[in-house]
């Protein structure tokens, strides 16, 4: 696999190797040897698949406060997505810069995303299926959540917000200030 840093300390952008033939393809989605030789040390405790029928579906910016923080190991297996990460870190010298990369099934990328970081994701194709590992189990109480579209942060989706579909629970998100 190609390891990538990106511009801001934490997350890495994964290619792995694609072996194809006649037949389709095969690919390693996952060694903890070599994730472990590039990132550091992880324990994953939890997969999660997510479904969104609808190109424009806006999950996110979502995250989880302190102990209860997680990492994430973040593939799209259907469609195409663009993934956000941004740095919540108090103190980091790159904080509330975010960090994008487009992952689809078809470049098979993945993207790490460290503990300390606010997620979330803008699906680019209908019928796309996203799946993530995380380093942490879920736990309502700790969750947080800021507004996808916070100024503070200067995210450019790329999209229209009359396109945006979110959730009742996006649609309320604080912003950052707030």
């Amino acid at each position: 696999m190609n390891y990538i840093k990106t511009d801001i300390e934490g997350p890495w952008i994964i290619e792995p190797r694609v072996f194809g033939d006649n037949r389709g393809y095969f690919f390693e989605s996952f060694s903890l040897r070599d994730f472990e030789a590039h990132v550091g040390p992880v324990a994953f405790v939890q997969d999660n698949e997510s479904l969104s029928e609808r190109r424009g579906v806006l999950r996110g910016l979502h995250f989880q406060k302190g102990d209860l923080a997680q990492a994430k190991l973040l593939r799209v297996v259907q469609g195409s997505v663009l993934d956000v990460a941004v740095d919540i870190r108090p103190g980091s010298p790159t904080f509330g810069r975010h960090v994008s990369v487009v992952l689809s099934g078809e470049n098979k990328r993945q993207f790490f995303i460290p503990r300390g970081f606010a997620h979330g994701f803008l699906v680019l194709e209908d019928h796309t299926i996203f799946q993530y590992k995380c380093d942490n189990y879920y736990a309502p109480e700790a969750e947080g959540s800021y507004r996808w579209n916070d100024p503070a942060f200067a995210i450019d989706w790329g999209i229209s917000p009359e396109a945006v579909i979110l959730s009742e629970k996006d649609a309320r998100a604080p912003f950052y200030g707030e």
